[in-house]
């Protein structure tokens, strides 16, 4: 029997993964995270925005501690909130201010779930850390990181930043079931969480509208949408609300001088802010050849330069076949065609098969020799 403290967020896959741990003999010791203080929003000049995710988190921690009272095991709550706020949220901040598009759920597992929890963790000397993350380990040999069972599920692209230091004493146990066997379970149990419906959206942000999130940290500063060829066609509410390859929240129709085909945001120029927009789905200008990187974690044995692999740039998003290479302080990244919609600051994550070979961030997009405003 081994002693596993696992992260407990109050909805049902951590429910499961608990109840799982304990099928298997383990003595599980539940830690929820309170990593955001809904108290703390602000607007642009410091006042205070109050909202009703306090009685959300304070519902999610009632949540876990029903699941741990039903399965007989011990949970603690441990406050994250100020490491959250410096070194997720500011990130997130930073990344949009100079234009980009991040990603606080790779940070978030890098430096809260996988870093400030095993720290915390220590004092209950575990013999494992464990999570409920949709997503596999393999240590028959090296250790591998692996998609889950469900694909569409599969938390392996959130993951890619971890190091082998940090994936080695950790438990993923609901990485071999679907989440419809996941539900199964929970019903037939009789877990509190059954039911629950999944969180979406960044955590810091819940259910809110995310450009009137945004608004409170970040004064927006609206601009015109133009054409490639200069021409002025609409106002944009603030760059930072757009991201490449968005069509909704454009406010353009009904041109006269236009053909009844959508607008896609097409680039940004923020020297002038001004956001760029085509028509097409599959405009040329949204197609780059290949993109510059940096910040690579890399999981895998496998030479970096010269390999073929598949990449994915968000979440969820069909693989796209690549080549690697090493360039200066980074990596680039070779579109075996040419790739839709690919954004600075993104995370790209690379697999080999079922095999997470590990992952870095985009911070240049290129068709051909042409750098594509992004």
């Amino acid at each position: 029997m081994a002693r596993v403290v696992l992260g407990m967020s109050g909805g049902v896959d951590s429910s499961v993964a608990a109840y799982l741990l304990k099928q298997d003999g383990h003595e599980v010791i539940g830690l929820f995270m309170r990593n955001w203080d809904a108290t703390t929003n602000q607007d642009v000049l410091g006042n205070p925005t109050l909202t009703d995710e306090v009685c959300e988190q304070e519902r999610d921690f009632q949540d876990a501690q029903k699941v741990a009272d039903q399965l007989g095991i011990e949970l603690h709550k441990v406050n994250f909130i100020e490491t959250y706020w410096d070194k997720v949220f500011q990130y997130f901040l930073s990344e949009y201010r100079k234009g980009r598009t991040p990603n606080p759920d790779v940070m978030c597992n890098k430096m809260i779930k996988f870093a400030e929890f095993f720290d915390f963790g220590k004092r209950f000397n575990p013999d494992y850390y464990a999570m409920g993350h949709f997503a596999r380990l393999d240590r028959t040999g090296r250790l591998r990181l692996l998609r889950a069972k469900d694909d569409n599920k599969d938390q392996t692209y959130f993951l890619s930043q971890l190091s082998h230091d940090q994936l080695e004493n950790v438990l993923f146990p609901i990485g071999d079931y679907t989440k419809a066997e996941i539900r199964t379970i929970a019903e037939r149990e009789g877990l509190a969480t059954a039911k629950k419906k999944d969180s979406t959206g960044i955590c810091f942000i819940g259910e809110r509208d995310f450009n009137q999130f945004l608004n409170n940290y970040l004064p927006a500063q609206s601009g015109p949408i133009e054409t490639l060829d200069g021409d002025v066609i609409g106002t944009h509410t603030g760059l930072m609300h757009y991201t490449i390859g968005q069509r909704k929240g454009l406010g353009i129709g009904g041109l006269k001088d236009y053909d009844t085909e959508p607008w896609f945001v097409i680039g940004k120029d923020l020297a002038r802010n001004v956001l760029i927009a085509g028509q097409g789905y599959h405009h040329p200008k949204l197609y780059g050849t290949h993109a510059l990187g940096s910040e690579l974690n890399w999981l895998s044995p496998l030479s970096l330069d010269g390999l073929s692999c598949t990449a994915k740039f968000r979440h969820r998003q069909t693989d796209v076949p690549v080549e690697l290479k090493t360039h200066e302080n980074g990596f680039k990244v070779i579109f075996k065609a040419p790739a839709r919609a690919v954004t600075p600051g993104q995370a790209v994550v690379f697999y080999d098969g079922e095999e997470c070979l590990g992952g870095g961030f985009i911070d240049a997009v290129y068709e051909g020799d042409t750098h594509l405003p992004r």
